[in-house]
């Protein structure tokens, strides 16, 4: 049974900083690409980082570009969400996912979801 568990969310303060993690089981994990998504209070679930099987190509919305760095360590099982710079529009659950397809971006490529962690930004 595949899982991804998330954590590290948190309340913060604006320009402060969190690390979120997802470790992931029940899959071969450096043949999955993985991606961040995220979703705010009334709003769709959209795209905020993707990394590929080796880590060696990303990509960003441009939303949080410069100030999010996603990276993965296959070794244990795990991709990480390394937030800075933090603003009260990066308020939402994040949730992270795994996809069979190449780095993508469309959430429809995803095969499977973690449960998300609440990431909170205060002004």
């Amino acid at each position: 049974q595949v899982q991804l568990v998330e954590s590290g969310g948190g309340l913060v303060r604006a320009g402060g900083s969190l690390r979120l993690s997802c470790a992931a089981s029940g899959l071969t994990f450096s043949t999955y690409a993985m991606g961040w998504f995220r979703q705010a209070p009334g709003k769709e679930r959209e795209f905020v980082a993707a990394t590929s099987r080796s880590g060696g190509n990303i990509y960003y919305a441009d939303s949080v570009k410069d100030r999010f760095t996603i990276s993965r360590d296959n070794a244990k099982n795990t991709v990480y969400l390394q937030m800075n710079s933090l603003k009260p529009e990066d308020t939402a659950v994040y949730y992270c996912a795994a996809t069979r397809l190449q780095i993508t971006p469309m959430q429809s490529g995803y095969d499977y979801w973690g449960q998300g962690t609440q990431v909170t930004v205060s002004s």
